[in-house]
């Protein structure tokens, strides 16, 4: 399998801290800790390829539901994979599913062998359980796949998210054994709410299945921030310190610092984005609503020293004039400086892990940002 991963760089003695490492898929090679643009339908909404590439993103996320539901996983194997599908040349990955049986809980059916889904595209009924997707990943030849799993709603009782946790364990056993990609790394998904023990002893059972990497899922549902991190504190150190650990959905700037002083080393969310489809700009000094009256006559940039293409070419006051005519060009803007602020973040992570000097990256960064 072309899948390796390998740590160059820890803050500490200790493997559960902040590290440097190396992942390499069949498509790029990618430094972590990194985040990873979401594009659901195998696109970054407002973003070419080519403009993901120049940016410096070694790797996306695509969803294997909504591509299962439109265009068909069967049409993208035939065009010759996502890869192609998309002119997307360097890694992906695909999320199993899962997901959405925790966000589309109110039109599906969850039994043991999997999950009978409404279409929210036209109502139909549609099954997907372990097997069928990890039928829908390999057809979709992402670089890595991930179990098919039940996220647990918060807030759930100590019944339920156990359920959730051992029925997440028992599909992570059938999509192993599914599994046949060669080209393909499966991760597990540990599961657990925000039960500490719960978390515990599924980690520790999925640790046990061997998995090339681990993602934590079922956090940034709407449990307070310190809940977060503790179960971070909790699941992390029972994950091998010799494979890649995921965080799953998170990616706000303050929440990916602390994941990676716990040592996580991967990172997804739509927020970036979608916040930049909306107006709301990140800056080192905090975030901004730029359509707000006060930039009405702003001629300098978002960030002055911020060098993606919109802060190099336009002002303030033209980019709220965009949002406020609802031009198309606005939220393309609004997402190549949000995303060039996420890659330039998690390279300025990396380069304080490799100078010894993250703690103090990370005072200064929760100092200055609001």
């Amino acid at each position: 399998m072309t899948f390796k991963f390998v740590i160059k760089k820890t803050t500490k003695e200790n493997e559960n801290s902040a590290r440097l490492g190396i992942l390499e898929t069949k498509h790029s090679l990618i430094k972590t800790p990194v985040f990873m643009p979401v594009g659901t339908q195998a696109t970054v909404k407002g973003m070419l390829p080519k403009e993901l590439n120049d940016l410096g993103f070694p790797i996306i996320l695509c969803n294997a539901y909504h591509l299962f539901l439109r265009p068909g996983h069967k049409l993208v194997s035939k065009a010759g994979g996502l890869h192609r599908f998309m002119g997307w040349s360097n890694s992906i990955l695909t999320d199993s599913g899962g997901f959405q049986v925790f966000s589309l809980g109110k039109i599906n059916k969850i039994t043991d062998e999997g999950v009978i889904f409404q279409s929210y595209i036209d109502g139909s009924s549609h099954f997907v359980g372990p097997e069928k997707s990890m039928e829908i990943q390999i057809a979709l030849g992402s670089d890595i796949a991930m179990v098919f799993d039940q996220c647990a709603s918060y807030p759930s009782s100590k019944c339920e998210t156990r359920f959730a946790a051992e029925r997440t364990y028992q599909w992570a056993k059938k999509c192993q054994l599914y599994h046949c990609s060669e080209s393909q790394a499966l991760f597990g998904i540990v599961q657990g709410g925000v039960f500490a023990d719960i978390r515990k002893e599924n980690a520790q059972k999925l640790v046990e299945l061997d998995f090339p990497g681990y993602a934590i899922g079922g956090l940034s549902v709407g449990e307070p921030k310190p809940m977060m991190y503790d179960m971070l504190d909790s699941t992390v150190p029972i994950l091998p310190k010799d494979k890649p650990r995921y965080l799953m959905g998170v990616g706000e700037p303050r929440s990916i610092i602390e994941g990676v002083a716990r040592g996580v080393d991967m990172f997804d969310c739509v927020l970036p984005t979608r916040n930049g489809r909306n107006g709301c700009l990140f800056t080192y000094n905090g975030k901004i609503s730029i359509t707000n009256a006060k930039y009405k006559n702003d001629l300098s940039p978002i960030a002055k020293e911020c060098q993606c293409y919109t802060c190099k070419n336009f002002t303030k006051a033209y980019l709220r004039h965009l949002y406020l005519a609802n031009e198309m060009l606005a939220p393309v803007l609004g997402t190549i400086h949000n995303l060039y602020f996420m890659n330039n973040l998690m390279q300025e992570i990396r380069k304080a892990i490799s100078e010894n000097r993250f703690n103090q990256f990370k005072r200064t960064f929760f100092d200055n940002f609001s």
